[in-house]
């Protein structure tokens, strides 16, 4: 068993070792955006047994067929149960409607247990970032699907470890029968919560789906809600409204607010810079009151970073705005590389379309060593329908917060570690150098590359920029694994050199 196998096996518990091991896709998914509504039954663990037995709100919003799980479009009538549920939480902070969310500020939104992506699709369509996290599932995988659907999403719960997202980073977390118990261990999950969420955002909470009625069922509903509106008060959270079964609770935005609570309890954490929080234990005091950071969502008047918020982040205006520059050039140089291969290499399968234009052929991009973000940005400024998940390594310098704040999807890991995601969920990785990172860390180029073909998608793409040495070894154990694989050039003058691979698909 490999170093990566045994990773995984430690991460996500002996059961899963067959599956990770010998499960295959069996069709490449449809490009986007009809492979969020349209995805093929046996590229994911969910069985017909598993679809029938689930709640009547899912059955709603999906129809299982004989080799495809259809979900209902954004513009379909039956769709309108999520919809009207997004205006309902819209109105609730007080919107005419959720087209207004980047209005009051919401750009990003972690949704916990986020089902099979239905209100995080609709998010995307809202043009809000919305990653779906939910603990690992041996069958009926929220993440799996989600990303499956080419939605946002990662394993990830915080049942005894912090999630790796630095403090103040999400608009808004919702969560709808996500099955976590909020007022257990004395409200650390709450906490939690607290710590990464921004200044003025929001806590949606939706209880079980059956609607109470009579008065004892009404009693029942307060008595299991009120545990957690006392303890919220004493992390200056204010419970915004309540409709049906929502609540929303908004995070306060006045720092000075936690030294004037009635109760000293939880208390302030102790802070310095802040700590990576790369998996490190729960707390039970609040964090993030003395950041720089701290800036409420309602204040942020424009989309771009503002010089106030560079220096924040210690990076400097000239700096930043060359690397953006960069990088749109590096992505225009990367599509003249992947078109011509694309075209030529890329086999037109019975009943399928040409592939045009190639950049849909691509929806779930891992920047593996993502710096301040700019691939991600530069995706945008070229309308490319990706969305990428912006890694920041655990020894490299921690830009995360950066990136968070430019609204994108992003997070600490260490590379000599799994993933936490499942097979075959990513299109593209990109690692701009990562391999001179790795020559500092405990583990070697051989573990990495065959985590990146873990997580590739069969004919899914790689491309590694990086020195001429580096990429003559990684081109070497390129072809160990049966990549395609390719040296290009770039004829700067640098010593960089482009590695371009793609997995091949292979059928047993």
């Amino acid at each position: 068993m490999s170093l990566s196998s045994i990773g995984i096996v430690k991460c996500l518990g002996q059961e899963s070792v067959a599956w990770f091991g010998l499960q295959r896709i069996t069709r490449s998914p449809l490009r986007w955006p009809a492979g969020r509504d349209v995805i093929w039954s046996g590229n994911v663990r969910l069985s017909r047994d598993q679809f029938l037995s689930s709640g009547s709100m899912t059955k709603r919003l999906m129809l299982l067929e004989e080799n495809q799980i259809a979900f209902h479009s954004e513009d379909g009538s039956i769709f309108d149960g999520v919809k009207d549920y997004s205006r309902q939480v819209a109105e609730m902070i007080g919107l005419g409607s959720d087209a207004e969310f980047h209005q009051a500020g919401v750009r990003t939104v972690l949704d916990i247990g986020c089902g099979f992506g239905s209100f995080g699709a609709h998010l995307v369509s809202l043009k809000v970032m919305p990653i779906c996290i939910a603990a690992y599932e041996a069958t009926g995988s929220q993440v799996q699907v989600a990303l499956e659907r080419g939605l946002p999403a990662m394993i990830g719960n915080f049942i005894s470890r912090q999630l790796p997202y630095p403090s103040l980073s999400f608009d808004m977390i919702h969560c709808t029968q996500c099955s976590i118990i909020w007022d257990d261990k004395d409200g650390m999950f709450l906490i939690e919560v607290d710590r990464i969420l921004k200044p003025g955002g929001y806590f949606v909470l939706t209880s079980p789906a059956s609607k109470p009625t009579g008065s004892s069922s009404r009693i029942k509903k307060r008595s299991m809600v009120a545990p957690i509106e006392e303890f919220t008060e004493n992390i200056c959270w204010s419970l915004m409204a309540q409709q049906d079964e929502t609540f929303i609770w908004q995070k306060t935005a006045d720092v000075n607010c936690y030294k004037s609570r009635k109760s000293a309890s939880p208390p302030i954490c102790n802070e310095g810079n802040d700590i990576p929080p790369y998996y490190q234990p729960l707390v039970s005091c609040i964090s993030g009151t003395t950041s720089q950071r701290w800036i409420p969502i309602q204040n942020r008047s424009t989309e771009q970073l503002s010089s106030y918020e560079l220096q924040v982040h210690g990076v400097p205006q000239d700096d930043f705005y060359e690397d953006s520059q960069v990088w749109r050039s590096a992505l225009r140089n990367y599509w003249s590389l992947l078109t011509p291969l694309i075209f030529s290499d890329h086999p037109k399968r019975p009943g399928d379309e040409d592939p045009l234009p190639p950049f849909n052929m691509l929806r779930n991009v891992m920047d593996m060593n993502a710096h301040y973000g700019g691939l991600n940005a530069a995706f945008l400024d070229e309308k490319k329908s990706v969305w990428v998940m912006n890694v920041v390594p655990v020894r490299a310098r921690n830009t995360l917060p950066l990136i968070i704040n430019r609204g994108f999807a992003g997070v600490l890991h260490d590379w000599c570690e799994p993933f936490p995601t499942y097979p075959r969920t990513y299109d593209f990785l990109h690692g701009y150098g990562l391999l001179s990172h790795l020559s500092s860390e405990r583990c070697g180029m051989m573990d990495v590359l065959l985590e990146m073909d873990r997580i590739l998608r069969p004919e899914g793409w790689v491309v590694l920029s990086d020195s001429v040495v580096a990429i003559d070894m990684a081109r070497a154990l390129a072809a160990q694994i049966h990549w395609e694989a390719r040296v290009v050039d770039p004829q700067n003058g640098s010593d960089q050199r482009i590695l371009v691979c793609q997995k091949p698909f292979v059928k047993k």
